[in-house]
């Protein structure tokens, strides 16, 4: 019986790379002159580009490519619609988790360690407001510590004062949790 298992076992050739799965992978979506629009599911992506409504500027860093009976197409990080669409003004970024963990850099308020929670700095409790200026990324320890009291009663102090973000990649990043390192240079952030 073991030798019929170790035989079904092995392997049979060298392995073949998976395509990465169609529901978690993102892709994003520049505009025609290059402005980032939204992150897209890979299956969109795959279909705007087949469709010719958009090209690769950036394929995935694996090098994928999907086959289907009459073509190819690369797996990409990043596309580019081929005509412009008009996006409305926005004038807010909505207040999210992901967000407010990417603008504090996933970095506790209080200590400067890992952050895991958010915190309001007024409490809720207290009439503490559920917006940019009131909350802050926190690690468990300090929020338990913290509970519903205010920084002056804890004689605490806040590392950075919190701000609501500015420009038009936070929006993109505020619902976007892994963005692509090849998406920097299209979010006016810096390479890093």
């Amino acid at each position: 019986m073991a030798e019929q298992r170790s035989a079904s076992t092995v392997a049979t050739g060298p392995p073949v790379p998976t395509v990465p799965s169609w529901g978690r992978r993102r892709v994003l979506l520049l505009n025609a002159t290059f402005e980032p629009l939204t992150a897209l599911p890979l299956r969109r992506a795959v279909v705007l580009v087949v469709c010719g409504k958009a090209e690769v500027v950036h394929g995935d860093p694996t090098g994928i490519v999907m086959h289907s009976a009459t073509s190819s197409v690369e797996i990409p990080s990043v596309i580019r619609l081929s005509n412009y669409v008009r996006v409305p003004y926005r004038g807010r970024v909505p207040l999210t988790r992901a967000g407010l963990m990417h603008r504090d850099r996933y970095r506790c308020a209080y200590c400067g360690g890992r952050a895991e929670t958010i915190d309001h700095v007024v409490p809720r409790s207290r009439g503490g407001p559920h917006t940019w200026q009131n909350c802050v990324a926190s690690c468990a320890k300090c929020n338990h510590k913290k509970a519903d009291k205010l920084l002056s009663e804890l004689g605490w102090r806040l590392r950075v004062v919190p701000a609501a973000p500015r420009g038009p990649h936070w929006r993109l990043l505020a619902g976007v949790a892994d963005a692509d390192p090849l998406w920097l240079p299209y979010l006016g952030e810096p390479a890093a």
